[in-house]
């Protein structure tokens, strides 16, 4: 039996994962249904996965970061705390996360072990190349978007499906949250 794997990712309506700019985390536009609604789905027991860069940026953001900032909402400490893989042939252990192992090799094929062998759902947040590729092999079951109300043509950094493969999505779930931030599930399918 394989679990599910959801490749989940923030964006900006014109497709953007993160900003240069002066926006702040969530653009600026979080409110308590959306932070409430993230602590509530990382609540239940599943295994997070992350690429070596986007582990680093956590690492890195975590560490900076007081009691006090946005980076430590209810949400993120939990996702800390649950176990988590980190596909990597550049790190050393230990990671600075608390239940993490670093897997080596391939992304397509971790992962693929990882759907056979896990006994809890996997996650990922961020790590945007690692889970193009992932989808590209077909390892992506839903793929969660939370679409947060701005445009960031000028201060947009990494798109988050450039030079992706072709995919259909089926809507399988959508909510508005906070009035104005849409978080759609998808079922994605290869397209050809």
């Amino acid at each position: 039996m394989t679990v599910t794997y959801t490749f989940d990712v923030f964006s900006s309506l014109d497709g953007f994962g993160t900003h240069r700019g002066d926006w702040g985390g969530y653009w600026g536009k979080q409110g308590p249904e959306l932070l409430a609604h993230r602590l509530a789905a990382y609540r239940p027991r599943q295994r997070m996965v992350f690429g070596a860069d986007t582990y680093r940026i956590f690492a890195r953001l975590l560490a900076e970061s007081t009691d006090e900032s946005e980076v430590r909402d209810a949400w993120v400490t939990q996702m800390r705390h649950l176990p988590a893989t980190v596909v990597s042939s550049t790190l050393d252990g230990p990671l600075d996360w608390p239940d993490a192992t670093i897997a080596r090799g391939d992304a397509v094929d971790v992962v693929a072990r990882l759907k056979e062998e896990s006994e809890v759902p996997l996650r990922s947040h961020g790590s945007l190349s690692m889970n193009r590729a992932l989808m590209a092999a077909g390892l992506v079951d839903r793929v969660q978007v939370t679409i947060f109300p701005v445009i960031t043509g000028q201060t947009g950094t990494e798109p988050i499906f450039q030079d992706a493969a072709d995919f259909d999505l089926e809507l399988i779930e959508s909510r508005t949250l906070d009035g104005h931030i849409q978080e759609l599930v998808y079922r994605p399918t290869r397209h050809g």
